[in-house]
């Protein structure tokens, strides 16, 4: 079993800054492609950014820019590091792994639980 643990949400103010960290525990074999994903209130989740295990990163055209993925194999950890945030901003934000637990014959796809981001004066 794979768990996936976010941490480093809260409230800022626009124009502000926040890092993200999500850290994959359990029976972990391997670790493929990690997430963060986002839903704001009435929305729908959305993809952020998403980084390859050897470095290929993407993002969403509205956090390009201002938004840096990356991740340490080593801790089998991943952080999301957001500047001039805004309002738009304000949502949970999950963190999304493919991985091969430990005597697994399948790749599975693992979400952690959500941590807040708040942006607001």
């Amino acid at each position: 079993q794979v768990e996936l643990v976010e941490s480093g949400g809260g409230l800022v103010q626009p124009g502000g800054s926040l890092r993200l960290s999500c850290a994959a525990s359990g029976s972990i074999s391997s670790i493929g492609t990690m997430s963060w994903y986002r839903q704001a209130p009435g929305k729908q989740r959305e993809l952020v950014a998403r980084i390859a295990s050897g470095g290929t990163t993407n993002y969403v055209d509205s956090v390009k820019g201002r938004t840096t993925i990356s991740r340490d194999n080593a801790k089998n950890t991943i952080f999301l590091q957001m500047n001039s945030l805004k309002p738009e901003d304000t949502a949970v934000y999950y963190c999304h792994a493919n991985a091969l637990a430990v005597g697994g014959s399948r790749w599975l796809y693992y979400w952690g639980q959500g941590t807040q981001v708040t942006v607001s004066s």
